[in-house]
């Protein structure tokens, strides 16, 4: 008997010194901050944090929210993957005097852990139409059920108070982070972040599924997740002054290409600009109406163009825009429509723009009008490109295809006018001693 007792406690007792010589694995806890509105680039900056901590098996993901509001759609992806993820969420409303409020309010109650801290707020999260104000009565009841049904299915998975969390959304009630303490709607209040680890070490965690899980925390590794290049960006165009700007832009150098064909840059960067402003209206709530409304105002300057209207089509034009970009986004909330601060001084400057290009266009169409084509004969221009068989001059603000009579002509060089045909000019280089009426014999 003695042989296999001291073979016991010989096991026994390398177990012992093996788990004492194994370093103890270091417990991470993942941080990330969203200082948003919620949106597409919000929505995948969070699903990508989570996805990360449960590749890390990491204790708990702390996301420290501050956020006005945002789109539905975002809202309910991101409430889906805090309640399907497989570590704890912590959602922290932090520093003092942010907000969690709107599609912010349904994020923090769907997180395992709902925490504030002192002097934020939250709730507020009554639907609303994308110009702000309240839903009518034909889809009042539908669209506050849905918001209030999932509100209610969130607090009840997490065991908070179902009726103050349906009160956020039916009568857009606000709570301070004490007011959300007491009415079991959230479930810390802390200070800051590492006042918020204090709370949650020994802290009991129920998750969706009815399982608890005690956080024990030992010097945790805190692993900082931050947004990544293409989210930066994504979140920069998901701005909707951003957007409005990159469309106006885009407008202002198509026209600017269409008036005076020739100079190329200003319709790459229209192109350019365009597509941008078509990338991030793909990711904003879009008002058909406004959108139909700027899309009217440039065909109205295109005919300005064409047709002589004495200034009446660039009128309604300018009207269509600066209608259609307070309506072009249709946001919940303030932060996610173009704000009159920004639409006003851009329908200024592509008023003043769009008058200036086009006084210049009629006052070409005049002088050729008055003048013929036999008019531009002897007047000077300049080359715009090298010329030789072919090349292209400007003359009075027009554009013209030329064709050199005098040799090589260098871009640049001032250049007079001895033919003009159907598409095309015949020019001769004017000598520097040359005066800028005068004929060479």
């Amino acid at each position: 008997m003695m042989v296999p007792m001291q073979r016991l406690k010989f096991i026994l007792g390398a177990l012992v010194a093996l788990v004492v010589a194994c370093p103890v694995m270091a417990q991470e806890v993942v941080r990330l901050r969203v200082e948003d509105t919620i949106q597409p680039a919000s929505q995948r900056f969070i699903e990508r944090a989570i996805e990360d901590a449960e590749r890390r098996e990491a204790a708990f993901v702390v996301i420290e929210l501050d956020t006005p509001g945002g789109l539905l759609d975002s809202t309910r992806e991101i409430t889906s993957a805090i309640t399907e993820s497989e570590v704890p969420v912590v959602v922290f409303v932090t520093p003092g005097g942010a907000q969690a409020t709107s599609a912010g309010f349904f994020i923090l109650i769907s997180a395992d852990v709902a925490a504030m801290a002192p002097g934020t707020n939250t709730g507020a999260a009554s639907p609303v139409q994308g110009q702000g104000e309240d839903i009518g009565e034909t889809m009042k009841a539908k669209v506050f059920s849905d918001a209030s049904a999932m509100a209610r299915s969130l607090a009840e998975a997490r065991g908070r108070n179902v009726d103050l969390a349906v009160e956020a959304v039916v009568d857009a009630r606000s709570f301070t982070a004490e007011e959300a303490l007491e009415a079991e709607i959230t479930d810390l209040v802390a200070k800051n972040f590492d006042a918020l680890l204090e709370s949650l070490n020994g802290f009991e965690m129920t998750r969706v599924d009815g399982s608890t899980v005690q956080v024990e925390l030992t010097d945790p590794v805190i692993i900082e997740i931050e947004q990544s290049r293409a989210e930066e960006i994504l979140s920069f165009l998901a701005n909707p002054n951003v957007a409005y700007l990159l469309l106006a832009l885009g407008m202002l150098g198509i026209y600017v290409e269409v008036t005076h064909p020739g100079g190329i840059f200003p319709g790459v960067v229209g192109v350019i600009a365009m597509l941008l402003a078509l990338y991030s209206m793909s990711v904003l709530p879009l008002s058909w109406a406004g959108v139909a409304l700027i899309a009217i105002s440039l065909l109205l300057f295109l005919l300005e163009v064409k047709v002589t209207s004495f200034g009446l089509l660039t009128v309604g034009g300018l009207v269509c825009f600066v209608l259609g970009s307070l309506m072009l986004f249709d946001g919940p909330i303030p932060d996610m429509r173009v704000s009159l601060g920004v639409a006003l001084p851009t329908a200024v400057v592509v008023a003043g723009m769009t008058i200036f290009l086009l006084s210049r266009v009629v006052q070409a169409h005049r002088r050729q009008v008055m003048t013929g084509q036999e008019g531009l004969v002897g007047e000077t221009g300049k080359a715009l490109t090298d010329i030789d068989a072919n090349g292209k001059v400007v003359v009075h603000g027009e554009y013209w295809d030329a064709r050199s009579m005098s040799g090589r002509i260098e871009k640049g060089s001032e250049v007079r006018v001895e033919f003009v045909g159907d598409r095309r000019i015949d020019v001769t280089r004017v000598e520097p001693t040359e005066a800028p009426g005068e004929r060479r014999a």
